[in-house]
């Protein structure tokens, strides 16, 4: 077998008007697949799996706003996975979907329960593959993000940006917590982990801290921080 193929493969559908990158992942052993944040778009997603000769075996969920998770619930009817995440403290946005589908024009987006809750620290399984849980409040105060330490991959929903930041002008959103949130859980994965956020284009780590005007390390007037060693968990 070749050691040098990549542990994981990855596509990006960008979903709703607000163009959010609904992004799925799959063990390249297995081709058993994860959706993370099916805001809309569902069929084309799963159809887009099937081609690709996808198993859609679970649903992450990176935080409770509607245009990450309010297609959810029709992706697992349609499916059958599981749905897992977002942290418990995005309940309340779980809740709003309806609320919020009305006000964009979404008036198929629907709340979920989720099959498991997200915790700091936890690892979520596919196929072969392992992906490490960082709770990242700030933008909401539930939101996690997906790390697979093998791939040096990383989905970071609406926490970080190419050149920006997640909004905290939202109920129970907190500033500081974001930033906190990116430079105590993000950087110390290493500035080689190339990531998807929730909008936009992909980046890395390394460039963010070097260019970013909201959380490079000279806005912050930090010196530069030691990462995690690489290796298990």
């Amino acid at each position: 077998m070749n050691q040098s193929a990549p542990p994981i493969g990855v596509f990006v559908t960008p979903v709703t008007p607000l163009q959010q990158n609904c992004t799925t992942v799959w063990c390249a052993v297995t081709k058993k697949a994860a959706v993370i944040d099916p805001g809309g778009s569902v069929d084309a997603i799963v159809d887009e799996a099937a081609r690709r000769g996808l198993t859609l075996d679970q649903i992450w969920i990176t935080h409770g706003h509607l245009d990450h998770a309010g297609g959810a619930a029709e992706m697992q009817e349609k499916t059958g996975a599981p749905i897992v995440g977002p942290h418990k403290a995005d309940q309340f946005w779980i809740d709003r979907i309806v609320e919020s589908g009305r006000m964009y024009g979404l008036p198929d987006a629907r709340p979920f329960a989720p099959d498991r809750w997200l915790e700091d620290g936890d690892v979520v399984s596919l196929g072969e593959t392992r992906w490490e849980v960082r709770h990242c409040p700030g933008h909401t105060p539930g939101h996690v993000v997906f790390f697979n330490r093998a791939a040096r991959f990383a989905q970071v929903g609406d926490v970080l940006f190419k050149g920006s930041v997640g909004r905290t002008d939202f109920p129970m959103s907190d500033p500081p917590a974001l930033i906190r949130s990116v430079v105590e859980k993000l950087w110390p994965m290493g500035d080689d982990v190339t990531f998807v956020p929730g909008h936009g284009p992909i980046s890395t780590f390394g460039e963010e801290r070097r260019t970013n005007p909201f959380v490079s390390d000279a806005a912050l007037g930090r010196a530069p921080i030691r990462r995690e060693p690489i290796g298990p968990a």
